[in-house]
C-alpha cells in the first residue's frame, strides 16, 4: 500500500485536512499528518488545534508516494513559503509520485510550474495562482499524477477520489458506503 503524507501548516482548513486523513485511514491507507513547523501542534483556520503525527524535520519521506496539501488561509500561504516542502514536491513530481491539493493549496503547485498544460481546480478566486493550468471549476480534477479539489464542502469527494487512486474502486465504494454517501 502506498504511504501518504498530508502537510499541516498553521491556518490549514480543518475539514479538508481532517476529513482526508480520516477517510484514508478508514481505507487502511497509511497516512502521516506532517506539521511543517517545529512543533507537532498546529492550529487551523478556525482555531481547531490538532497534533500532527510528526514534523517535517523528523519525517522520513523516503517511502512516501503520495503528498497531500490541504487548503485554508493562511495555511496554503504558509505551505507555499516552506522551501523544504516545495523541494520535496518538485522532487516527487519529477519521480511521477502522486500529488494532491485542495482549495487554495493548488497555488503551491502553480507557483512551482507543476500545473503547466494540466487541468486543475481550486477555490473560487485562486485561479490566477494556478499558473499554466486550464482551470475547470470541477469539484475534483485528476490530470496525470496531480489531483486537485475545489474546497471544504468537497473534501469527502476529494478524499474518496484519492482512496480510489491509491487502493482501488472497490475500497472506495466500501468506505463510501460505510460513510452513508
Amino acid at each position: 500500500m502506498k504511504k501518504v503524507a498530508l502537510f499541516l501548516a498553521n491556518g490549514f482548513e480543518e475539514i479538508e485536512a481532517l476529513a482526508t486523513v480520516d477517510i484514508l485511514r478508514r481505507a487502511q491507507i497509511p497516512v502521516e499528518a506532517v506539521s511543517i513547523s517545529d512543533t507537532k501542534t498546529v492550529t487551523g483556520a478556525h482555531n481547531v488545534t490538532v497534533i500532527a503525527d510528526t514534523t517535517f524535520q523528523q519525517a522520513d519521506f523516503s517511502n512516501v508516494e503520495v503528498l497531500i496539501l490541504p487548503g485554508g488561509m493562511p495555511g496554503a500561504k504558509n505551505l507555499n513559503e516552506h522551501e523544504g516542502l516545495k523541494e520535496l514536491i518538485t522532487k516527487s513530481n519529477g519521480e511521477g509520485k502522486q500529488i494532491a491539493a485542495i482549495c487554495a493549496a493548488p497555488m503551491v503547485l502553480g507557483g512551482l510550474g507543476l500545473l503547466n498544460d494540466k487541468r486543475a481546480t481550486c477555490y473560487p478566486g485562486f485561479e490566477a495562482e494556478l499558473a499554466g493550468a486550464q482551470t475547470t471549476g470541477e469539484n475534483v480534477v485528476v490530470d496525470g499524477n496531480i489531483t486537485t479539489g475545489r474546497g471544504p464542502g468537497l473534501a469527502f469527494e476529494f478524499a474518496l477520489r484519492l482512496v480510489e487512486q491509491i487502493a482501488g474502486l472497490k475500497t472506495r465504494q466500501e468506505v463510501q458506503n460505510g460513510l452513508l454517501l
